[in-house]
């Protein structure tokens, strides 16, 4: 025991930052900005909802608002209501359980609204799929704008994702990013 804590005071307990770009970041993240205020004049809602993932997504998710990508500067905000958000974060296979109120937030979502399935298993249920408790993806429940791949995906390239997603002037249906 003596000797694991001495080996913890000798170095940092935490990961490296990624090794990202850190002008590609920025300009990401100002073009997603343009284009949110092209499309609705202000910046961009999301309400990220998880219907039923491993939480790997979510984890990509959160990366967005850390010190090191810190979105809300460039006009990105996440919301806690549904009520006003513009664009619903879906993560993880549907689950029986969690669709009714999968399709209650997409309800109370004012338009225009848009829908993103993050990750693999809310594309089509993953290696979730066929389960029981599956109803499958996200686009089975509700209609999606845009997926985006991975396992989980990049902070990067969820940033991508909503970069393709407001390019069009109207909202797309069942669109796969090229990601």
């Amino acid at each position: 025991m003596r000797n694991i804590l001495l080996e913890s005071f000798r170095g940092a307990l935490t990961e490296a930052p990624p090794d990202a770009d850190g002008a590609m970041l920025a300009e990401l993240a100002n073009s997603l900005n343009e284009r949110a205020r092209e499309r609705l004049g202000r910046s961009l809602s999301i309400r990220q909802v998880d219907a039923g993932s491993c939480n790997g997504c979510e984890l990509e998710i959160h990366a967005l608002n850390n010190a090191f990508y810190d979105l809300e500067r460039f006009g990105l905000r996440f919301v806690a209501s549904p009520r006003h958000a513009d664009v619903l974060l879906v993560t993880g296979p549907v689950t029986k359980n969690m669709r009714e109120a999968l399709e209650r937030t997409w309800a109370a979502t004012p338009d225009p609204k848009w829908v993103v399935a993050v990750g693999d298993c809310a594309r089509d249920g993953g290696m979730f799929a066929g389960s029981y408790a599956v109803v499958g993806g996200v686009s089975a429940v509700i209609p999606v704008d845009l997926h985006i791949r991975g396992c989980p995906p990049t902070p990067t390239q969820l940033l991508q994702g909503l970069i393709a997603l407001l390019q069009d002037k109207k909202p797309r249906n069942n669109c796969e990013a090229a990601l």
